[in-house]
């Protein structure tokens, strides 16, 4: 019996694939198991069958355009796919049109996906023309099977499944094109890539683009260049922010939230150096992890110094400064350093991909006994964080990353601190995912993020159990039996970066900053020259209250005033005119309604000050 059977036989709809011993077969394969689970084109395993389905479909179009083409790689990826390809010819997006025009007649002709296992020697003579696909073939190893997929006279090496023919693939879209070097190499040889979307149904297509169309809509760097808060300089210092004055009122407003609540919460602030020696790095383990994207150099003595890249070392040299008593334990020590990595040019992406940002980092140093209720005490600290910057609950998401390939320290020193954040979370009663090999190098670590305004998600905040540092540092407190003991260093961030946060935030409120974080509150226009005085008397008022309020008593039409102002997303536009005037009031425009009100200025005043003092989300009045 073969898939196609069961289905038959079961009555199931919609279903592309099988699984049979947690291995996805195609429908043509003979089952042997009595149980066996089916794959809905619909479900994420199922769309990305259908996207990598389509990237074959997308590579015999282009074979038939293009008979020279070679191919390298064509996975699928988030919510699309892609296919590496090397031809002589520069594509454009000018030429989408004709392609996906092939596709499509490949759909409508119902063309069989098949597969087949060959020899090594076979796969070799197959694609002996192809540099690109006898590397991979090399790479494999001697007693892993070969398989092959045949879509007409297209052919490619790939493990499936696939979709039982092109007939399902009708709900595609290419999408862009962009150069991409072999295995990510700069010294290889540079390929066109060509992008694209796949879906199981035409609405869920249609569906996402307004999906992107809404996310280009929130882009933060255009927002922040219409809201004046940030710019790049990519020729003298690219993937580092330059703030402008609101930009970085924002950012400072930021770390203030941060450091009063951790104050509140028994940590301490410090500051470590921007750049230390690379032995200190060398003996943390990051000079081996992350070498090659350290900024480092020799000074004239010969010894090498590398700008920090992470701050937890500094905290240890703290710590280590002087004797520690368990009296002194636990330790709660924050800073907000700024750290410098080097990202590849090509994965820079405004604030949410830099090489310069800052970290709200703290470390916390404890006995074994105490790291519980410091992990339980960190994830509630989380919890009010986020409560109060408005992400419902319901939408934070945690992930427990379990150890790397690469890491430093021994599988018993994993196995109990995996098994020591799992216990946490379960006794805290909190739903969590497994993350297989996504923890630091030197501990596993709980993942915390959120869906944002258009269910995007982000990962924000991380805590992160280390006993692996300690040990390399040779950290060590006096215990109440008089002898020496490791502590337990807690990495935490709740933001993370500080700079990626912002640019998230920025998407998610669409630029709507709350009051008590919105660099402006309220401007001030005045309709005639007749008002001006009033104008800047109700300014002062409000600057005396300590809000945050600009003045725009220009001559231009109070209509022009209102739609500049508007796209600079100001909560308040107060409009006055002689009627406020005479009786001391303001006319108030709400940001993101029509809704207008006319209030005594003390009144309005009031009113903001007790959303800012309370951290209100919204600007009703």
């Amino acid at each position: 019996m073969n898939g196609f059977d069961l289905v038959k036989k079961e009555a199931k709809q919609n279903v592309i694939a099988i699984i049979e011993n947690d291995e996805f077969k195609d429908l043509s394969a003979t089952v042997k198991s009595e149980v066996v689970g089916f794959v809905d084109k619909g479900s994420v395993d199922g769309l990305a069958i259908v996207r990598h389905s389509t990237a074959h479909l997308l590579a015999c179009a282009l074979q038939r355009l293009y008979p020279n083409v070679k191919f390298a790689i064509g996975p699928s990826v988030e919510n699309g796919f892609y296919y590496d390809i090397d031809l002589d010819v520069k594509l454009s997006e000018n030429d989408f049109a004709k392609i996906e025009a092939e596709m499509k007649k490949i759909v409508d002709e119902d063309i069989k996906f098949s597969r087949s296992e060959i020899s090594r020697k076979e796969a070799l003579d197959m694609f002996k023309d192809n540099e690109y696909k006898l590397e991979l073939i090399n790479a494999i190893s001697d007693d892993a099977p070969i398989s092959v997929y045949y879509l007409e006279g297209f052919y490619d090496l790939c493990r499936g499944p696939h979709v039982p023919s092109t007939r399902y693939l009708k709900n595609f879209k290419l999408t862009k094109l962009a150069g991409a070097y072999w295995r990510g190499d700069a010294k290889n040889k540079q390929l066109q890539r060509i992008y694209g979307t796949a879906w199981d149904t035409r609405e869920n297509l249609e569906g996402w683009f307004k999906f992107i169309e809404e996310a280009e809509r929130r882009d933060h760097k255009k927002i922040g260049k219409v809201m004046d808060l940030f710019h790049f300089e990519p020729e003298f210092a690219p993937g580092a922010p330059f703030y402008h004055p609101k930009g970085w009122f924002i950012f400072r407003t930021f770390v203030e939230f941060l450091r009063d609540i951790k104050h509140a919460n028994g940590y301490t602030e410090v500051a470590t150096p921007t750049v230390m020696n690379r032995s200190l790095w060398e003996t943390s383990g990051h000079w081996e992890k992350y070498g090659e994207h350290n900024y480092s150099g020799k000074m004239e003595d010969q010894s090498q110094f590398c700008v920090k890249p992470m701050n937890c070392p500094g905290g240890v040299l703290v710590y280590k400064n002087s004797p520690k008593s368990y009296r002194d334990l636990p330790i709660r020590m924050a800073e907000f350093g700024r750290v410098n990595r080097y990202e590849a040019s090509g994965s820079l992406n405004g604030l949410l991909r830099v090489r310069e940002f800052t970290q709200d980092d703290a470390h916390l140093f404890c006995t074994l006994e105490q790291a519980e209720s410091e992990i339980f005490g960190a994830i509630k600290l989380f919890e009010k964080i986020y409560g109060i910057m408005g992400f419902d609950a319901s939408h934070i998401e945690i992930a427990l990353s379990t150890r790397p390939e690469k890491k430093i320290g021994s599988e018993e020193v994993w196995d109990k601190s995996e098994l020591f954040l799992e216990n946490a979370l379960k006794k805290l009663g909190l739903h969590y995912r497994i993350q297989p090999g996504e923890g630091a190098f030197y501990g596993p670590k709980l993942e915390f993020g959120f869906k944002d305004a258009i269910k995007r998600s982000w990962q924000i905040g991380t805590i992160q159990l280390d006993m692996n540092l300690p040990e390399r540092f040779n950290m060590e407190y006096t215990g109440n039996d008089g002898q020496k003991h490791q502590p337990v260093m807690i990495h935490l961030a709740c933001f993370g970066s500080i700079e990626r946060f912002l640019g998230m935030y920025i998407e998610h409120t669409e630029g709507k900053f709350p009051l008590w974080v919105n660099p402006v509150q309220a401007i001030i226009l005045n309709v005639n020259d007749k008002v001006t005085d009033y104008c800047k008397e109700i300014s002062e008022a409000m600057v005396q209250a300590k809000m945050r309020v600009e003045l725009d008593v220009s001559n231009d039409n109070i209509n022009s005033k209102i739609r500049e102002h508007s796209v600079a997303r100001i909560p308040y536009i107060i409009v006055v005119g002689e009627k406020e005037k005479e009786s001391k009031s303001v006319t108030i425009r709400t940001y993101g309604t029509d809704k207008q009100v006319t209030l005594p200025v003390s009144e309005f005043i009031s009113k903001v000050q007790a959303k800012v003092e309370s951290k209100a989300l919204g600007f009703d009045l």
